[in-house]
């Protein structure tokens, strides 16, 4: 959960063009649970279960960055992958 990944995602939680740089699962998990602007969709919940899945040892660091980056599209947030 704490692997760096190997290129952060800069992602504007709170407004277009104030990025944050989410480099680790862990971040990615607490960024989609505590700051994210919905709370249904389908690449969200599949992006929380690949984060719960890289916990556990059964997914790659990268599996996360990929599920968090689509998760990010579908929210409509301004992303720099």
């Amino acid at each position: 959960m704490h692997t760096k990944w190997s290129k952060p995602v800069l992602v504007a939680l709170e407004e277009p063009g104030n990025y944050t740089s989410i480099e680790t699962t862990q971040a990615a998990s607490w960024a989609m649970i505590e700051d994210w602007p919905v709370e249904d969709g389908d690449a969200l919940d599949q992006a929380l279960l690949v984060c719960a899945a890289v916990g556990s040892g059964k997914k790659k660091p990268e599996d996360a960055r990929r599920a968090f980056v689509a998760a990010a599209l579908e929210a409509g947030l301004d992303i720099k992958a």
